[in-house]
Parts: structure tokens; sequence; C-alpha cells
């Protein structure tokens, strides 16, 4: 059966030249191919965590040992990929696309994921934003003053973040069925841009988020090889970048790889999203509750084994092994805590720099020097440190599951309301990516917050400073506490805050677990 695909808003003329023939039939010819194989790969995660439900924790698959043990390395990665020191990420809003290109980095991850909130014109324009990078022509008048940005005449590599496999576009149906999120961002990005990167030196290059298997990497890879033949590419052309950012994931690393090693430009450790999944995927477990979201640092057993797996792997394949997100942003006004922010970024980033990863993430340009010293520190003029394969390295699996011990506190779940409630808010106005408490929180952070507080209350912890048991009523009273402060301090409540509030309560006490505040959260935008 032939796919029609069809338009729910009308576009612009702009619009209109992004979604253009050939693009909209490479969507097409996606969809026809790939879309039951998705659907049917969302039902096993759906078995396989009734599997976690019963008690079948993850292992490292008997069936793929052989490639494990084998000596396979990824194709060579590209030129401009090969120094990815610091790269810095943010949402495909104009004017940031165009101060993280001039920022004084390696790349750019345009990320129309977790930093986005996916409202039409968001995606549409983001992709209309990207083009207009790519050729260069990009520019932004900003209304306060009629200042000017446009591009430096060096800039960083683009890379390209699209939504994960559980997402869907509602604005684009075909066959009257909203279409993969996933595919919509990726057909649209590479047939609108790649003979421009081709004759530019570059290609076309992705970050993958939230794969749980390596059959899900498969599904990427065997996208990747048809979108090359319908548009006459050379294979292996794309580069691909894997989040490892679900802890199913973690013990897949080397089959995630072997399944991408044409298109593979590495993993990356996506730390806030792997604590999300930790909690996610073990909420039934009452031994696996997780203390403060402040004090899951990464120096956590569970999450430096990971870190450390995930370097050995990435070394021995010949592929980058990206460190995860500073979430600080620099604090104007107050030098002696923004100090404080900066040496908590400086000291994280040696971390990573040392323990052998070949780059890091940052959400704001004022941490690019901050980051590249600690990069510079430890890798000196190399573009990478894939020659340190970390050969040491033997993580089993009590190494990866190994829950950190802490405090839950009241303040622990203040916080959590605070910022979960705030993020919503900000996510339903039609912006993903937003600072609070002085730090840049997303959709994994907000994540977080609101799974811990699930978890809490499904299995009644008990705070360690008062001993309070934390039940829906308890949490309730505190949400209503909270909230009545943060009217208090604005003076106004807004037009998606209650919304917000409403979502985040109903998500935190449902009998069921949402998957992802991103799938309910979308029906109100």
């Amino acid at each position: 059966m032939t796919s029609q695909l069809k338009v729910v808003k009308p576009l612009s003329e702009v619009e209109k030249k992004i979604l253009n023939p050939k693009t909209v039939a490479l969507i097409e010819s996606l969809h026809d191919n790939f879309e039951n194989r998705r659907r049917k790969l969302l039902e096993n995660r759906e078995i396989l965590q009734k599997e976690l439900d019963d008690g079948k924790f993850p292992d490292f698959l008997t069936q793929t040992k052989d490639i494990r043990e084998s000596n396979y390395v990824a194709s060579p990665i590209p030129e401009d990929l090969q120094d990815r020191r610091v790269e810095i990420t943010g949402p495909p809003d104009r004017k940031m696309v165009i101060n993280a290109l001039n920022s004084p980095v390696k790349t750019f991850m345009c990320d129309f994921e977790d930093s986005c909130s996916p409202t039409w014109r968001n995606i549409i324009q983001g992709h209309v934003n990207v083009r207009d990078a790519v050729e260069e022509s990009i520019e932004f008048i900003r209304e306060s003053d009629g200042k000017v940005y446009r591009l430096n005449d060096e800039i960083a590599t683009l890379i390209i973040r699209p939504r994960g496999w559980h997402l869907n576009e509602k604005h684009i149906t075909v066959n009257d069925q909203p279409i993969s999120a996933s595919l919509f961002d990726f057909a649209v990005y590479l047939s609108n841009n790649y003979e421009t990167l081709s004759k530019k030196g570059t290609g076309p290059y992705f970050y993958l988020p939230k794969l749980e298997n390596h059959l899900e990497a498969r599904l990427w890879n065997d996208v990747f090889v048809h979108a090359q033949d319908f548009l006459n590419i050379d294979h292996g052309t794309i580069k691909a970048t894997v989040l490892i950012e679900t802890i199913t994931a973690a013990f897949e690393m080397d089959e995630i790889i072997f399944e991408l090693k044409e298109h593979s430009a590495g993993l990356n450790c996506g730390r806030w999203d792997y604590i999300f999944s930790f909690i996610k995927k073990f909420r039934n477990h009452q031994n696996f509750l997780l203390p403060n979201r402040t004090e899951v640092t990464m120096e956590r057993h569970f999450l430096k084994s990971y870190v450390d797996l995930l370097i050995h792997t990435c070394h021995k394949r010949n592929v980058h092994a990206m460190g995860g997100m500073a979430a600080q942003i620099p604090i104007r006004g107050d030098e002696e805590q923004n100090q404080i922010a900066m040496n908590k970024v400086a000291s994280d980033k040696l971390r990573e720099a040392n323990a052998g990863h070949d780059g890091t993430w940052i959400a704001h340009p004022g941490l690019s020097q901050v980051a590249m010293s600690a990069f510079n520190q430890a890798m000196g003029t190399s573009a990478n440190q894939i020659s340190n394969k970390r050969n040491e390295v033997s993580v089993n699996v009590q190494d990866l599951i190994r829950v950190p011990e802490g405090n839950i506190t009241e303040d622990g779940l203040r916080q959590n309301i605070s910022i979960g409630i705030q993020y919503i808010e900000a996510w339903l106005s039609g912006n993903g990516c937003v600072p609070i408490h002085n730090l840049m929180e997303d959709a994994a952070t907000a994540e977080i917050s609101r799974s811990q507080i699930w978890q809490w209350i499904h299995h009644r912890a008990k705070t360690t400073d008062s001993n309070k048991t934390i039940t829906e009523e308890y949490f309730i009273k505190t949400l209503e506490d909270e909230m009545d402060q943060l009217k208090s301090s604005r003076g106004s409540e807004g037009d998606y805050l209650q919304p917000a509030i409403n979502l985040f309560k109903e998500m935190s006490t449902d009998s069921e677990f949402d998957e992802f505040l991103t799938l309910p959260a979308y029906k109100h935008l």
C-alpha cells in the first residue's frame, strides 16, 4: 500500500520548501518500510518491562557473546568529527543555532528532542533554521535593538538529534496515522541538506536518543542504508553517535556499535536520562529506591562503572566515547556563587577527560573555556583519546545495577516538585530548555524529578531527616505549599502553571507509571 502523507497545519512558503516532493517521498518510503518494525520494537519494550517487574534483571546477552569477543572495528570517522572535545547542545531556535555554531567549541548538537518542546512551529521552523545554517545564510535580527546575528567564518560541526523511537509527530499523518517523529526529523534534515553538506566537505551527522537495545540500533542502521540508497548517497556517509541513556542499552553497547559499525561515530554517556531509566526500569522493586537527585553523582559506583565500560567498549572499536552534560550555567551578579558553579564544572570535566572520554557536553557558551581547558589538559594536541583502550576495565552485572545509598529528604522532595512543575510549565508554553535554580533543565532532568516521586510514594519511602512516610497525601500537601510559594514569589500564576501542576500531580500519583512525561504532555500542545 502506498502511503499518503498529509500535513495537518497550513504551511508557509518557506516551510513548503522544507517539505518538498523529495522530502515527502523519502518520509513516505521510510514509513512504508519501517513503521511496523518500529511499533513492534516499542511493544517489545513493554514485554521487557513486565520481565523486569517479575525480577528478571538485565544481563549481557549470551547470543551475542561472539560479537563482544570479536575484534571488529567501526568504519573510519570523518575528519571533522575526529576532534569533539567540547560539544554544545541546544534546541533549534534560530538565534540559539547561530550562537551555538559560533561558540568556541568543536561541534553543536542541535536538539529536536529533550531540549525542544515539539510544537509544530518549533519543529518545522527548527528545520528551516538548520537548513539556513547549513547553507550559511541564517540571520537573526533582535527586535529590541535591531542587533543582527550571523555566522562567523569558522563554525562548529553540526550534529542533529532527532526525536526518539517512542515519539510521534501528530502534525504529519500517513494514511491518517501520526508519523514517527524519528523518521520525520531524520528524513527532513537528510533530504534537505545532504548535497550542501557534501559540497562543504562535511556530512549528515546524528545523535540517536533513547535506544534500549541493539535491535533498535539495527532499525536505525537499516533506515540509514535505505535513505542513502533512496537519495543515491554512498553507504557510510551518515554517521551517528548513540546516547547510552537507558540501563538496558548499557548491557548492549558492543552490539549497538556493531549494528551501526558502517555508520557509528561512537557512544555518549547520557547521564540524566540514564538515571531516569534506572528509576523507571526498576521502579517496582523496593530495594531500588534512589536517594535525592543531588546525591546521585557520577562518582557513584553504578555510574562510574557505566562510564568505564562505555569508554573501554568505544575505544576497542575505534570510535568516540563522549561524556555527559554539565547542567550548570553562569550565574550573573554573584561572583562567589558563579565561581563555585564553574569549579564544579571544571572538576566534572577533568573527571571525564582523565577517565578517557574523547569529549563532553555543555549547555551554555559560557562553559566553553572551562570544559575546553579540562580536555586540553588531558589530551594536549591529540584529536581524541581512542588510543587509550582502558583494557584494565572489568565491569559485571552487579556493578551496573548497584543501588547507591543516600538520603531521601523533604528538601529533595520539594526540589523535585519545583523543578518538575516549572519545567513542564515551560515545555507546555513551547520552551523545552529552561534555567531553574542556576541549572539548565530539560526533559531528562524533569523525568528524574517526577519518577523519583512516583517511586517514593509507591514504596512509601521514609524521609531520613524527619522519618516521615512519603504518601500521596504528604506529597500533595508539599506540592501545594511549594506552589503557593512559587505563585507568591512571581505575583501571578501564568497560563501554563495550573495545567503543569495537574499533569505533574497525575503522573506522580497514578497507579500506572507513564513511560515518558512527554507522551501525556504532548496531548496538551
